[in-house]
């Protein structure tokens, strides 16, 4: 027996397909498989294994245990919630030695995936499309394991409570908060997790609901934050937090409605954090504003810029022992009394620490940041072929100007009016650019070079294309 998959699923970071096209029962039937045999032949032998509130995800789960067994390996099913729940129940037992959530993140309806965790470490990139390769050769191994289920909820939630530890409770009870779980994966978990903590907590949309009725569960996109930002007006909340489908990005908004986007964000936690680990190393993806970095060196850490994507990050932090990171996309980890991995349920948390320990509301943080202009992440299509080459010609173009370039992950340039960037997206046939500046035509500026560079390749900006 063999298993080939569709083309377009094993992507860099995960594996993601659309139900009943490119991704159905012998595909999960056939990861199973082929990650219980990586794993036994690693010395690993059982694994956690949960799932997403997508309504095809306990079809999936289903065949995903069958493959599993059928490799020998033994699974510990701990059911329907959010990734970092999965991640937990990964990272808090010993005797597991691989994870797997079976999610469709912020995706569309009829999307779903997984995303894999190999003996603490992210499964991605060589890693994927070794599991393509094996599976399409069936070098699989035989067994019968067996399969327990587990309940991890109120330990999870036990734990990330902790977080608020030593933390002064009188600033805590007087907070009144609004989350929006957007009818994903973290609802259940939301609702215990704030009737545990201190002040004044409303929720919204905690019934798991894999159509996503009220809102599209991806909180980087500003529009999705409308329910969010009209409850804390109406409540006169501190601030309000949002979750995407699986519960690992967090996006969030101050008492005045402005949103606090990802790097802004790590901001906070960043100056919480380098009060008491003055030296840290703060990793951030090169989308980020300036504003972040010269903070984190403003508070005594080191910041360091690196490439873009959850799996590549969990790496960087493992190799430079750092204790906190985040993305613009709203995957924050900490490394800092957690596990670090990317929970934005934890995130949250941190956020009232935070505030609290700093004795500042998330607002006033939010105003004390500088008021940089940026432009939102473009993305616009290009042909697969052309994708990484067109980066590598503007390299080429400006190695031999006396331009500041950071070449990190595409190609970052900083110029007197601010940065400018441009990365192939390695999940999509897209370039993504993104611009900032401390002016409106400062901010133009870079947004000519960006146009002037795409045109001298023979491409052009075009129409912004969604996730």
């Amino acid at each position: 027996m063999t298993h080939s998959f569709d083309a377009t699923v094993l992507r860099e970071y995960d594996i993601r397909g659309i139900i009943g096209e490119t991704l159905g029962a012998e595909d999960a039937r056939a990861i199973g498989r082929t990650f219980g045999s990586m794993l036994r032949d690693a010395g690993g032998s059982r694994v956690a294994v949960g799932y997403d509130g997508r309504v095809s995800s306990p079809m999936l789960e289903h065949a995903l245990v069958e493959g599993l067994t059928a490799a020998g390996c033994d699974v510990v099913r701990i059911g329907m919630g959010a990734t970092p729940m999965l991640y937990y129940a990964e990272a808090s037992d010993d005797e597991i030695d691989g994870g797997i959530q079976i999610t469709g993140s912020h995706n569309p309806p009829n999307y779903n995936g997984f995303k894999m965790v190999f003996q603490g470490r992210p499964f991605f990139g060589a890693d994927i499309q070794e599991l393509g390769r094996i599976s399409a050769a069936g070098q699989w191994a035989d067994g019968a394991g067996d399969v327990e289920d587990r309940d991890v909820m109120d330990e999870y939630i036990e734990r990330m409570v902790t977080a608020l530890d030593g933390v002064d409770t009188s600033a805590l009870e007087g907070m009144r908060v609004g989350w929006d779980a957007g009818n994903g994966a973290a609802g259940p978990a939301l609702e215990r997790l704030v009737a545990k903590l201190p002040g004044e907590h409303h929720v919204l949309f905690t019934e798991v609901d894999g159509n996503f009725p009220n809102h599209h569960p991806d909180p980087t996109v500003e529009e999705n934050l409308a329910d969010l930002r009209k409850l804390v007006s109406a409540k006169s909340l501190d601030f309000g937090v949002a979750f995407d489908g699986d519960g690992d990005r967090i996006g969030a908004i101050d008492g005045e409605g402005r949103v606090i986007w990802g790097d802004q964000l790590l901001m906070i936690y960043a100056e919480d954090l380098l009060a008491s680990r003055k030296g840290a190393t703060i990793i951030a993806d090169v989308k980020a504003s300036r504003a972040l970095y010269d903070h984190v060196a403003a508070c005594g850490g080191e910041p360091l810029m690196w490439k873009t994507g959850h799996s590549l990050i969990k790496s960087k932090m493992k190799e430079t022992g750092s204790p906190l990171a985040g993305e613009m996309s709203g995957h924050v980890f900490f490394a800092d009394e957690y596990y670090g991995f990317d929970d934005a349920l934890y995130a949250g948390v941190r956020l009232l620490a935070a505030s609290a320990r700093l004795g500042k509301s998330v607002t006033q943080l939010r105003s004390d940041m500088p008021q940089m202009i940026n432009t939102p992440e473009m993305r616009f299509q290009v042909d697969e072929s052309r994708k990484f080459a067109a980066i590598e010609e503007v390299k080429e173009r400006l190695s031999g100007t006396d331009a500041d370039v950071n070449g990190t992950d595409g190609v970052r340039v900083n110029t007197a009016d601010g940065w400018w960037l441009l990365r192939a997206s390695n999940t999509q046939d897209v370039l993504v650019a993104r611009a900032e500046s401390d002016s409106e035509e400062g901010l133009e500026r870079l947004v000519g070079q960006i146009d002037e560079q795409l045109a001298l390749s023979g491409l052009e900006r075009g129409e912004s294309v969604g996730h």
